[in-house]
C-alpha cells in the first residue's frame, strides 16, 4: 500500500508539474522523495523509544513494523530542498507540487496499516463501524475505531483541497508557498484530532508525540501563511 500511494503521488505530481509549465522528471521526484520519506519515517519511529531501539537496534531498524508521519514529512522535506536546487526551481515552488501528492499518498498507504493491523487502530469503540483485528500484527478482538480509515478520508478531502488552493497559484495568481502552508496546518490538524481516539501513549501535557508534532507542523504552517500575506499586502501610500 505504500508502494500504491507513491504511484498515486506520482501521477499528482506529474499533473502539477504539467499545469505549471515545469518540465522536471516527477519519476525523480517520487522516487527521491519517497526513499527518504521512507527513510525519515522509520528513523522518527524508532527514535520516539530510544531506550527500546537501543537495546535491539538490527532487529527494530529491519523490521517492517513502525513507520512516523512526521519523520517522512521531514525527509520528504529535505529531500524536495535538494531536488529543487537541482532543477533550478523556487523552494516553495516544489513544496506546493509536492503536498496535495504527499496528502494523497500518505492515505493510501494507511490503508496498509489498516489491513495488516499493526497497532495503528483506535480505542474501542460501539460503534457500527468499529473493527477488531484478531489475527492483527498487533492483535485485538475488541472492536475499535478503525483510525486508518478516517485518515484515509481526511486525507482524500486534504488533497482536494490542496489542489483546488494549487489552481489558484497556476500563472502566478497566489504566492509560492501558500500550498504547503495550508498543507501543515491542515495535516497537522487532521493528525492532532485522531489521536484523541488512537491508542499511542502520552508524554507532553497529556498529548502523544504526534500531537506535539502536529502542533509544530500547524504553528510553522500559519507562520508561513502569515509571512505570505505580509508580502503580498500591498503598501498603504501616506
Amino acid at each position: 500500500m505504500v508502494a500504491t500511494g507513491l504511484i498515486c503521488a506520482f501521477f499528482i505530481i506529474r499533473a502539477d508539474l504539467r499545469r505549471r509549465g515545469y518540465s522536471a522528471d516527477a519519476e525523480n521526484i517520487i522516487g527521491t522523495t519517497g526513499l527518504a520519506g521512507l527513510v525519515g519515517a522509520r528513523l522518527y519511529h524508532l527514535l520516539e523509544s530510544p531506550s527500546e531501539f537501543f537495546a535491539h537496534p538490527l532487529s527494530l531498524l529491519f523490521s517492517t513494523m513502525g513507520f512516523a508521519w512526521f519523520g517522512a514529512v521531514i525527509g520528504g522535506f529535505v529531500a524536495l530542498v535538494l531536488l529543487a536546487r537541482h532543477y533550478q526551481m523556487k523552494i516553495l515552488s516544489m513544496l506546493d507540487i509536492a503536498s496535495p501528492a504527499a496528502a494523497i499518498g500518505y492515505g493510501v498507504g494507511r490503508i496498509g496499516c489498516l489491513i495488516s493491523g499493526d497497532g495503528d487502530y483506535g480505542t474501542p469503540t460501539s460503534l457500527p463501524w468499529g473493527m477488531s483485528f484478531p489475527n492483527g500484527l498487533v492483535p485485538t478482538t475488541e472492536r475499535v475505531h478503525p483510525t486508518p480509515i478516517y485518515e484515509f478520508l481526511g486525507a482524500l478531502l486534504i488533497g482536494y483541497i490542496l489542489w483546488r488552493i494549487g489552481a489558484r497559484a497556476v500563472g502566478g495568481l497566489r504566492p509560492d508557498g501558500e500550498v504547503f502552508a495550508f498543507y501543515l496546518i491542515l495535516t497537522g490538524v487532521a493528525r492532532f484530532l485522531v489521536e484523541f481516539i488512537r491508542i499511542n501513549p502520552r508524554s507532553f501535557f497529556g498529548m502523544t508525540n504526534a500531537q506535539a508534532a502536529s502542533i509544530a507542523s500547524i504553528l510553522a504552517g500559519a507562520i508561513l501563511l502569515l509571512e505570505l500575506v505580509r508580502r503580498i499586502r500591498p503598501q498603504t501610500v501616506i
